[in-house]
């Protein structure tokens, strides 16, 4: 008994960060998970679901140390289509809407299965297949649809539309606004605002969103949103009620609602699949792998592994009612600034989340959307801020080109598209530059064996671009047996800002391997601009050599 006690006192002790970090993490993914929700047409308590049930389970079957997983805004474009696709009214009718939840569900399921079978294929390299320009853009886009959609909701407003109708029509909705509302959605943003800019050291200790519901919930009250009720502001009646707060149900058992899988009938329905597995695991996959850059341990995550993970939790909450997930950066960040070790801080985390919408509900369904719309603004300008274009700029105009591409398609059509644009617009620079279609896929390398030094010397003959690049990365690990492997790229005729950004990762990745990667030749090259990462052309080589078939 004693030994047992012991036993349990000592795993306490050694997790006891995790736990403080779980709960500082619980208070700042609460409020998320609420507007997430709500932003993608599921029930508020579809995202507690997810976190809770997600959270617990990841943090056995996973072996990322530090990711938080949970629902994110990266998906929100993703979930409210497929659920208007299947008929979501947005409230007009509640009949129809619990239906088209039920049937975004279903196609919930079915992408998990995807991402397990893509982990079980040890396909946790996808994110490699994709520029690092045109993920960018892709989520630069996402936070602009977050802000177009949700400046509506802020303001007390039940406005819809297309994004790029919803941007035409912002200054009319501001003049349009309902006062009381609107004053909790700007003073909500204002708050996250001054917190991210504040040095101040207690005020950081309190996570943000916390504190905007710590400050407009009792506003909120003040302005009695509880009851049905009108107001007049300069001469103009303007309606209040309990519609403007969020509706929880009064058992989290209550909330669980089994898909409905006529959907997969729909042919749509596989567009919704392959969206859900595919941007879900590259922005899952994008997450981990800065995450395990910020590991002061430097602990590297088996990235089939996580990706087994998230499909098999995401299967199950999908099956309870819940919505995808993925491992969420900002989540994340918090979770190692708050001095968390292990993955326990993921699941006391989502265990806090459980335990607190079961015996509190009543406490969230005050809780404002006008607030959590705020949250969900400054979530997308932190995706689509101007920083994110000046950062791709100072890589070179063609990475500018691209990033901007993919935005603009993606607004104007849908992700999918966007994504395609982004990589299209990518081949036809590259092509542009010289460089033959099948050196895109397959480059040629001249590789030198050296026993005596035990060293092997890589020499691309060809492009090295992204869609190549684990042709050659399957060369570079070599390192991993502890060989000394050099890249000479001086007959290369360009190295794109992709693989200069996966040759870095790949250095950082095996510093401390027992092999030894060098990189010749780069000195050479001219490069797009002065940024580390700018794509390099040869100056020798002006076009890309043809190599017979």
């Amino acid at each position: 008994m004693n030994s047992h006690h012991s036993t349990f006192s000592t795993w306490l002790k050694n997790h006891r960060l995790d736990f403080i970090s779980g709960a500082l993490v619980f208070l700042v993914a609460l409020p998320l998970c609420l507007g997430i929700s709500l932003a993608s047409g599921y029930p508020a308590i579809s995202g507690i679901i997810t976190a809770g049930v997600g959270g617990i389970l990841t943090a056995v079957l996973s072996d990322s140390p530090l990711t938080i997983k949970g629902p994110a805004a990266g998906l929100i474009v993703i979930a409210l289509g497929c659920i208007a696709d299947f008929g979501f009214t947005q409230g007009a009718n509640l009949a129809r809407d619990f239906s088209a939840y039920r049937m975004a569900l279903a196609i919930g399921v079915v992408a998990g299965g995807l991402q397990i079978v893509l982990g079980l294929l040890r396909l946790g390299f996808i994110t490699e297949l994709f520029p690092f320009s045109v993920i960018h853009g892709m989520l630069a886009a996402i936070g602009f649809i977050i802000i177009f959609k949700q400046i509506p909701v802020a303001l007390g407003l039940d406005v819809s539309g297309p994004p790029l109708e919803l941007a035409v029509k912002i200054v009319k909705n501001i003049k349009e606004l309902n006062p009381e509302i609107a004053t909790i959605g700007i003073l909500s943003l204002a708050i996250l605002i001054l917190c991210s800019k504040s040095k101040n050291h207690w005020l950081k200790r309190i996570p943000a969103p916390m504190l905007v519901l710590l400050l407009t919930v009792p506003l909120a009250h003040y302005f009695d949103l509880e009851h049905e009720h009108t107001y007049s502001w300069h001469h103009q009646v303007y309606y209040l009620s309990p519609k403007f707060l969020v509706t929880l149900p009064k058992n989290i058992l209550g909330a669980i609602v089994l898909p409905d899988f006529s959907a997969l009938k729909d042919p749509r329905a596989f567009k919704w699949i392959l969206l859900f597995s595919l941007i879900g695991s590259i922005e899952s996959l994008v997450s981990v792998q800065a995450i395990d850059l910020l590991d002061p341990q430097k602990r590297k995550t088996n990235r089939n592994r996580d990706l087994l993970a998230i499909g098999i939790a995401n299967t199950l909450v999908a099956f309870l009612g819940g919505l995808p997930m993925i491992s969420e950066i900002v989540r994340s960040r918090a979770n190692i600034d708050n001095g968390a070790q292990t993955s326990v801080s993921n699941g006391f985390h989502g265990f806090c989340l459980l335990f607190f919408v079961a015996l509190f509900p009543g406490l969230l369904h005050r809780i404002p959307l006008s607030a959590l719309a705020a949250m969900l603004i400054f979530t997308g300008y932190r995706l689509a801020s101007p920083l994110q274009f000046k950062q791709i700029r100072t890589i070179g105009w063609d990475q500018l080109v691209i990033f901007v591409s993919t935005i603009v398609a993606t607004l104007a059509t849908d992700l999918l598209v966007g994504l395609g644009m982004g990589i299209l617009v990518k081949f036809v620079i590259h092509l542009s530059r010289g460089v033959l279609p099948h050196h895109l896929v397959k480059p040629k390398l001249q590789i030198e064996h050296n026993s005596n030094d035990n060293t092997i010397t890589i020499k691309p003959q060809s492009p090295l671009v992204f869609l190549n690049w684990l042709s050659i990365k399957k060369q570079l690990n070599e390192i991993k047996t502890g060989k000394r492997v050099v890249l000479d790229v001086s007959a290369c005729p360009l190295v794109d800002h992709s693989v200069m950004e996966r040759l870095h990762e790949l250095a950082c990745e095996h510093q401390d391997a027992k092999g030894k990667l060098d990189i010749v030749g780069l000195d050479a090259m001219i490069a797009s601009s002065e940024h580390p990462f700018a794509s390099r052309r040869n100056r020798k080589v002006k076009r890309a050599p043809h190599v017979p078939h």
